[in-house]
């Protein structure tokens, strides 16, 4: 079947990302009123990440497609977009978000943003046997399976993607020896299921006080971080000379370069000398992930060059360029996600959504128990099933100073990835019918 969209230039798609994102700002600043009703209850960043979701869902672009020759040969084909902003703009927009930051700050925010991260993890570990426990009740076929068909080992891929990362979900693939005929059907539950909720942690954004009111939070230590920044960034802040951007520009993308250099050597080195780290079936895998030491040599970079005259670039505008990356991000992101395959396997979708709802609610109680603000249960929720591509994204939806916080989480996040995904899928057996 050829699934070509309108448009298959990465030139063009760019183009028309970036006329959505000029879209959303210029109506999101408008003094319209209708606007201002508007973005009041939708965030601008939520915009953002579903506008592409839509343009991909109707077919005017899209991240995958196939096309069909006259003798029925299939090629695939994608964009480009999405990896460009993961391994160009986000260690980029993460050393110029760091730039400013105050390390004593973000440690003075407490436990309860590992807290809620290990909540986070084992709301997953939890929710994958419950969905599956509950699904083989009603439809114990959507659950089913022998041998390498089996479905929980399908979704022990889920839970390494959703604990950890790729890196993690790739490991699971080996571990289990899952038939990858057919793993698409995992993929786009995990695409679906992870995204609706994002695009539900974004909504939530713009009513933080309400749900923090709500969970009778203290949210003193993160404003307080905040306002640090914000007064730092105050008292430094200058018209930007073209000197000045040349420089915050060469220290994004020299960080770049150099993350991508040090990930590439310290990769290559443990997945060559360490047999535990080349075996893709080890727990220990996901330490061989380039991605992985992209984005904690970036966020070290960052951390380093906070002690340093560079931190003064933040009153030229360093975190705003950084925030124009990560929005370029989220626009790629929101372009992976094609609505329509919500229907493509609705017994798969329930098994996702049930699971993911067990993670959220276990998230509510415990954040309603030690009373954390919204922001920890939001980073704490996306360092676990969104990773270091949308940890710092969501992070710095609520500040561009708390980026590194959403870092430093979805960090640990690729460590407990593999063992906690291990752990979920022996759950999984064990229920299965």
């Amino acid at each position: 079947m050829d699934t070509t969209p309108f448009f298959t230039q990465d030139t063009i798609v760019f183009g028309i990302l970036m006329l959505t994102l000029g879209f959303v700002f210029y109506t999101s600043t408008s003094s319209n009123s209708g606007w201002k009703k508007f973005y009041k209850y939708v965030p601008a960043l939520l915009m953002a990440y579903m506008l592409p979701a839509i343009f991909t869902s109707t077919g005017i672009i899209s991240p995958e497609w196939e096309t069909v020759n006259e003798t029925g040969e299939i090629t695939k084909h994608g964009s480009q977009l999405y990896y460009i902003a993961s391994r160009f703009l986000l260690p980029a927009a993460l050393v110029l978000m760091t730039l400013s930051i105050d390390l004593k700050a973000v440690f003075n925010l407490g436990p309860k943003a590992l807290i809620m991260f290990l909540t986070g993890t084992v709301g997953i570990i939890i929710g994958g046997p419950l969905a599956v426990l509950l699904i083989s009740i009603i439809s114990p076929e959507t659950v089913g399976g022998v041998g390498p068909d089996a479905v929980w080992r399908g979704l022990a891929t889920l839970a390494g993607s959703w604990i950890g990362g790729g890196a993690n979900q790739a490991a699971m693939l080996e571990i289990y020896h899952f038939n990858t005929k057919n793993y698409a059907s995992f993929v786009i539950v995990d695409i679906v299921v992870a995204n609706i909720w994002m695009a539900i942690l974004l909504l939530g954004i713009g009513k933080t006080e309400k749900i923090d009111k709500w969970l009778k939070a203290d949210s003193s230590a993160i404003e307080t971080l905040k306002e640090k920044v914000s007064s730092y960034s105050a008292k430094t802040n200058r018209n930007p000379t073209l000197s000045d951007l040349m420089v915050i520009l060469s220290i994004a993308f020299v960080t770049v370069g150099a993350s991508h250099f040090g990930a590439d050597v310290i990769s290559n080195f443990l997945t060559t000398n360490f047999d535990a780290v080349r075996d893709k079936t080890s727990a220990f895998s996901s330490f061989g992930s380039q991605f992985f030491w992209m984005i904690s040599i970036a966020t070290i970079i960052g951390i380093l060059f906070s002690f340093t005259k560079l931190k003064s670039y933040e009153g030229a505008g360093a975190s705003k360029i950084g925030s124009v990356f990560i929005y370029i991000l989220v626009a790629s992101i929101g372009m992976k996600m094609d609505l329509t395959q919500i229907f493509d396997n609705p017994g798969l979708l329930f098994v996702g959504l049930i699971w993911m709802t067990t993670h959220v609610i276990l998230l509510i109680i415990v954040a309603k128990l030690i009373k954390a603000p919204f922001f920890f249960l939001a980073i704490g929720s996306q360092a676990n099933v969104g990773g270091a591509a949308s940890a710092p994204v969501v992070a710095a939806a609520f500040h561009p100073s708390l980026a590194t916080v959403g870092v430093l989480l979805a960090v640990f996040g690729y460590v407990v990835g593999t063992y906690g995904a291990m752990f979920t899928a022996e759950l999984m057996r064990i229920v299965a019918p």
